[in-house]
């Protein structure tokens, strides 16, 4: 999702530009005003003659209703849109807001993702569910109630778009909060009473290594119980930091589980007392970032390029082997050791480098081994 004004149009296609680049295959843009909702047909416009096709998905809240159909070019320029039913009722004058989003998705067939999140949960549903719960000779812990209130909300908005004539195949759940226990409990619920695509995000995850750890282990356990159509991580961005930071960790998140291939692997190992020296570090940075940024370019020129794996090993214990089982691999000397880099492709030594140009050297067989081993498109 970016986080630019969405009234900045060039400053949001610019940003929508760089997290499509960067691999993200779905981007969310925020419907708040109307200033914002007349610069969307123009973004649209905009990222199509940058040749970027990404689907954009507007994110409404409290006001979506009226900007759908007061800006028709708006609602037509979007591909999906995220309608929160926390925040989603009557207005004052008792038009049923969330009938006039569905009503608007209908006549242009857009899909629509039911998206509940706990830090703003439709209270008339918790307030009911609570006083319910206080009823029971056995009351629940507030927790398991609030987790059942999520679910809920979801399943009746979706139950009440059908009824308004949206087709289920153009539903898509959400039920995000930020406790990993809670969103896997939530979520495992979700898919046993219902079969709607569901988008799976631990929201307000946090920053740095907590956002990505916490992210982390919460999708990966609902992903290996094959729970999950879309995903997204979201992280709290360092002061200046990339926002494409989140796209790269979901996608880091699906191909270290096997389940999508975006962009070549890099192996290496954690270093030790044979590995003093921080060249086989320096060697494992340059190649990663070598390959990320290389394949935006590569995607377009090769098929397959994206499962290559590269190992960048720091010393004879486990360097060649690794260096084996990869694509291409190189094992630089540890402590000690010969100064001289073995390299390996598809399992079979190839040469030896040496000397102070290792990395320009070894840039340059990936490169060759790319244009050699993958079809061109």
């Amino acid at each position: 999702m970016t986080n630019t004004d969405t009234a900045d149009a060039e400053g949001t296609a610019r940003q929508v530009y760089e997290l499509a680049r960067a691999g993200s295959e779905l981007v969310r843009i925020t419907v708040n005003t109307s200033e914002a909702a007349a610069q969307v047909p123009r973004i649209r416009k905009m990222l199509d003659e940058m040749g970027c096709a990404v689907p954009l998905i507007g994110d409404f809240h409290y006001n979506g209703h009226r900007l759908l159909t007061e800006y028709p070019e708006c609602a037509q320029a979007l591909a999906k849109y995220r309608i929160n039913p926390g925040n989603v009722g009557k207005n004052r004058k008792g038009e049923d807001q969330f009938a006039m989003m569905i009503a608007v998705a209908k006549q242009y067939d857009k899909p629509v993702r039911i998206g509940v999140n706990w830090g703003s949960l439709d209270q008339d549903i918790v307030v009911r569910m609570m006083d319910e719960n206080a009823k029971l000779p056995q009351p629940k812990e507030v927790r398991e109630v609030t987790r059942e209130a999520l679910i809920v909300s979801a399943l009746d908005s979706a139950k009440r778009a059908e009824e308004l004539g949206l087709p289920r195949e153009r539903i898509v759940l959400s039920c995000k909060v930020s406790e990993v226990q809670d969103l896997i409990a939530v979520y495992q619920e979700l898919a046993r009473r219902c079969d709607y695509a569901l988008h799976l995000g631990l929201t307000e995850a946090g920053m740095g290594s907590k956002g990505i750890v916490a992210s982390t282990a919460a999708l990966a356990v609902l992903l290996q119980q094959g729970i999950g159509d879309t995903i997204r991580v979201s992280l709290t961005p360092a002061p200046g930091g990339a926002r494409t930071e989140e796209v790269v960790v979901a996608q880091e998140i699906l191909q270290t589980m096997g389940l999508r291939s975006f962009t070549p692997m890099v192996i290496a190992c954690p270093g030790c007392g044979r590995t003093t020296s921080t060249v086989f570090q320096e060697l494992a940075q340059h190649i990663q970032n070598y390959l990320r940024a290389q394949m935006p370019v590569w995607r377009e020129q090769y098929v397959g390029v994206e499962e290559m794996t590269v190992a960048v090993m720091g010393c004879i214990v486990n360097g060649p082997g690794e260096s084996k089982l990869a694509n291409i691999g190189i094992s630089l000397p540890g402590t000690g050791e010969n100064p001289a880099a073995p390299v390996y492709v598809d399992g079979e030594k190839v040469t030896t480098l040496r000397g102070d140009n290792i990395a320009k050297e070894f840039t340059q067989i990936v490169n060759e081994y790319v244009a050699r081993k993958y079809v061109k498109k």
